[in-house]
């Protein structure tokens, strides 16, 4: 993303998915190794927990990152299966 170190961020969160994007008035941070954080709070609304692998994708003109934590990825997989094949998921 080209984020420097200290660039402010805001993350925010919905439908179980985070939205992270460059925000001058962002309450976090990149670190000083160039690592994005995710907050305790945010990885307890979604879900995730240590080692969880994330399905990341972004959006470098509108300085947006999104992370899809493995629960949201369950939920798109059951709603397209459900589209095609109608009824119940499982």
């Amino acid at each position: 993303m080209g984020w420097e170190p200290g660039a402010r961020l805001d993350i925010r969160q919905g439908g179980g998915v985070i939205a992270v994007r460059r925000d001058p008035q962002g309450v976090f941070t990149v670190t000083g190794q160039g690592h994005l954080l995710l907050p305790s709070a945010v990885r307890h609304w979604c879900g995730l927990s240590a080692g969880d692998r994330v399905l990341l994708t972004a959006d470098p003109a509108a300085n947006l990152l999104v992370v899809y934590p493995p629960m949201a990825l369950d939920e798109m997989i059951a709603q397209a299966k459900r589209a095609v094949l109608g009824g119940d998921p499982t």
